[in-house]
């Protein structure tokens, strides 16, 4: 097939990131865009930001007349009618209390009118793109991105994460081009079974107009055909890469093995169950420390609770580390510990494998579908997981051995290889 043309929607994107999913956009646009035409439109992007291979655009870098030059007789289909929706909403944070979000009519339409200098705005400001109203962002960078795409050429729609698949749906109605929605993590993933509300009514809709769905692991696959009905026949699940780093090893201040857990302190990531954790190694070993990086709304009850357990003379809070900071925090870490309660991938393990650090996962993530070799349990197995730590303590040639063989399972993670894949989807969908 001749060179596809890609148009990729995006929320965040690098240097402007706030998690996992900018890295993880920047590491597959760079390697699909050696192989086809890539166009990437996100909310915000860096002015002075220049990539060699592909376009990028934000929409803080444009003004009113570079978008209300298309025809005026569209119509905004998709939510035409929003009746409420939260104010202060983190996407990624599990979210308690909260019933229905926003409500939305697919008969009715919106006239496209001009975009005004508040829409844009919206993206402008120095506010992070998580805060304020972000029922407002999602639905405006629709509306928006939908006219930045109808001035360009492009064969298929690439939409990663819910808050793009509006805009997706709506580019693929105003073009009739095929429409790829890219599931990086999912509202079941931090509420749990019972997670309803307006980011699983877009999840479920986006998947549902897709002509194809990807997800990061088949563990996440499994979620989208079991909890949220998608037809598994259009379900192709592709792991994310790692791009490779300068691996380095420092000297610790102290003599004693450090446990590290790296991500946000939300329930999704399971830190309760790693202060438990530590709690059952310092019970057998005292030569152990423990680390937690990340910062989220845990942080004082987990402060609060590792005092009551007493393990606070061993057990240690850093808060949020840019990712220099993080390769120095690995390059002193003895062994990774992951027990996420439902991790769609988890490419914190794998960085950590780059760094020679055996892991201990929980068997709930997406990783362990690519790591063979780390040693497993499941999330709310805290004595399994402090007795795989304990033994990577002890044994030498327990350790080497999981070492090698996370080696050997990083060697194909590779974002050219996760370009591979997702390039056989656009054919597969644009040869039916």
């Amino acid at each position: 097939m001749n060179n596809i043309k890609v148009l990729t929607l995006g929320w965040e994107f690098p240097p402007m990131v706030n998690g996992g999913l900018g890295i993880a956009c920047l590491g597959l646009c760079k390697a699909l865009a050696k192989k086809s035409d890539l166009t990437v439109i996100v909310p915000k992007a860096d002015p002075t930001a220049q990539f060699s291979n592909f376009t990028l655009t934000g929409i803080n870098n444009i003004t009113r007349q570079d978008i209300n030059v298309v025809e005026r007789d569209y119509q905004y289909d998709s939510f035409a009618i929003v009746e409420r929706a939260p104010i202060d909403l983190d996407p990624y944070t599990t979210i308690e209390g909260s019933k229905d979000y926003i409500k939305f009519t697919q008969n009715g339409k919106i006239q496209f009118s001009e975009t005004s200098d508040h829409d844009l705005n919206l993206f402008k400001s120095n506010e992070d793109l998580y805060s304020g109203d972000l029922a407002l962002k999602v639905i405006q960078f629709s509306k928006i991105a939908t006219k930045l795409a109808l001035n360009h050429d492009f064969d298929v729609i690439h939409a990663h994460d819910w808050l793009t698949y509006l805009a997706g749906v709506e580019i693929k109605k105003a073009t009739g081009k095929p429409l790829v929605v890219h599931l990086h993590a999912s509202q079941f993933d931090r509420a749990g079974a019972d997670a309803r509300g307006w980011i699983y009514d877009i999840e479920k809709y986006g998947m549902e107009q897709a002509d194809a769905v990807i997800p990061v692991s088949k563990y996440t696959g499994t979620i989208a055909s079991g909890h949220y009905a998608i037809d598994p026949h259009k379900i192709f699940p592709i792991h994310n890469g790692a791009d490779p780093v300068k691996v380095f090893r420092s000297k610790k201040k102290f003599p004693e093995k450090l446990v590290l857990f790296l991500g946000r302190l939300t329930a999704q990531k399971g830190p309760e169950f790693f202060l438990q954790i530590a709690a059952k190694v310092l019970e057998q070993t005292r030569d152990v420390r423990f680390v937690m990086a990340g910062t989220g709304e845990k942080l004082r009850q987990l402060i609060e609770t590792g005092a009551f357990k007493g393990v606070g003379d061993r057990f240690h809070f850093t808060g949020f580390l840019n990712k220099e900071k993080v390769n120095e925090l690995l390059s002193i870490t003895d062994i990774y510990c992951m027990p996420s309660v439902s991790e769609p991938f988890g490419l914190s393990a794998l960085e950590a494998a780059q760094f020679n650090i055996p892991a201990v996962i929980s068997k709930q993530s997406g990783v362990a579908e690519v790591m063979q070799g780390a040693l497993k349990a499941d999330f709310w197995d805290v004595n399994k997981m402090a007795e795989h730590i304990v033994n990577l303590c002890t044994d030498e040639k327990l350790y080497q051995q999981v070492v090698d063989q996370s080696n050997q399972d990083i060697q194909a993670s590779t974002w050219d290889t996760a370009a591979d894949k997702v390039l056989k989807v656009y054919e597969h969908i644009l040869q039916r």
